[in-house]
């Protein structure tokens, strides 16, 4: 297998690389994640224009990318900048979109590449421990539509998005794959309230709550109650971004600390020089190996069968969660106190690992997934 990257992707990863270092230094990235809306809109516009939304989707719908290392190339530099920009959201509503739209829906798609749109997937509710299936969120037939009740938590972004692709139940029991129904739903529906915050890592996210919300049946994304394989796989595009990501934090956060190891000096010479830390430190560059090797597996799995693609998938966010952590852990050990500070960016880019790890399931969650995924 060739793993080298085709030239359009090393070019447009240069450029996202070039555009963040210039436009989105660590002080820029805390005032935007500091802001009322948790972005900034001129970065996310000037990403947008550069054609990074774009290239997560194919020609098809306007889109010159679309393939899965097209995702790993922009995602991985959105997370060696610590981008905080509504990409993820774009991602998965905008796959699910493309893969259960109809021709009307789709037409929604331009506003999504172009950044006017921002857009975030409402699933996750109390005690659903990640699971995909599960959803009580309820939404009844009417003779015009359906009325959505219920809550769902966490939605990034959702203070700012004009549009949400939420779960919902329209029969069977709360942890059934069937019965699942997903909606497209404008922010500014008749009964949908947020109520935001803060988030840990930087940016906002809110708590939905669905009363008596009345749909159009053309609000409806698939077949009525066949909803979860369209969810399961805009997911899993979402956790290969996720994925990319973080491997683009690992690979900040280790240039950072091998600097730090050369330049920090006591009893006279480099700390680097010590064979303690040389051995912690030449751990944590093959673990990060493992991690790019666990991305690179999943992205040549998207395309392949449900099972083979899901247990890539889970493999690879499996792997992150436990890298990260040991990354995050071993950065800020070996920078000492100062590892502690919030002046220094490598803190944020460790945080950011630690949080990847619990978005769309943890590395416990995915290790169960993958061994339940196996052939029995």
């Amino acid at each position: 297998m060739n793993f080298e990257h085709t030239e359009d992707r090393r070019m447009l990863a240069d450029t996202l690389d070039r555009y963040l270092a210039e436009q989105y230094p660590i002080d820029t990235r805390h005032a935007a994640a500091a802001s009322p809306i948790g972005y900034s809109e001129s970065v996310w516009n000037g990403l947008a224009e550069m054609g990074a939304i774009g290239a997560l989707f194919p020609e098809s719908v306007g889109g010159f990318g679309g393939d899965a290392f097209d995702v790993t190339v922009v995602f991985e530099s959105l997370g060696k900048g610590l981008v905080i920009e509504p990409f993820l959201g774009a991602l998965v509503v905008g796959r699910a979109i493309l893969s259960a739209g109809t021709d009307s829906q789709k037409s929604q798609l331009g506003n999504l590449l172009d950044g006017s749109t921002v857009a975030s997937l409402a699933h996750d509710e109390a005690d659903g421990h990640y699971e995909l299936s599960h959803v009580t969120l309820k939404a009844t037939r009417q003779s015009e539509g359906y009325v959505l009740d219920g809550h769902k938590g966490v939605v990034i972004h959702a203070e700012r998005a004009g549009l949400f692709l939420v779960s919902a139940r329209t029969s069977g029991a709360a942890d059934d794959e069937a019965g699942i129904s997903l909606f497209l739903v404008p922010s500014d529906a008749v009964g949908l309230s947020r109520q935001g915050y803060g988030r840990v890592d930087g940016g906002r996210a809110a708590e939905l709550t669905f009363k008596q919300v009345q749909l159009p049946a053309s609000a409806m994304l698939g077949a009525e109650g066949q909803g979860f394989a369209v969810l399961e796989q805009a997911v899993a595009w979402g956790l290969l971004a996720l994925c990319a990501e973080a491997v683009g934090v690992m690979d900040v956060a280790k240039q950072m600390t091998l600097e730090y190891l050369r330049t920090r000096k006591q009893f006279g010479v480099p700390i680097g020089s010590f064979q303690a830390l040389q051995h912690r430190m030449a751990d944590v560059l093959l673990e990060i190996e493992q991690a790019r090797s666990a991305v690179i597996n999943a992205a040549a799995a998207m395309q392949a069968d449900r099972i083979t693609r899901e247990r890539a998938i889970s493999a690879a966010k499996f792997s992150i969660g436990r890298i990260g952590t040991l990354v995050a852990e071993e950065s800020i050990q070996m920078h000492g106190g100062i590892g502690m500070t919030w002046e220094l960016p490598m803190t944020h880019y460790a945080k950011r690992l630690v949080m990847i790890d619990h978005q769309l399931g943890d590395e416990d969650h995915h290790l169960a997934r993958y061994i339940a995924l196996a052939p029995h």
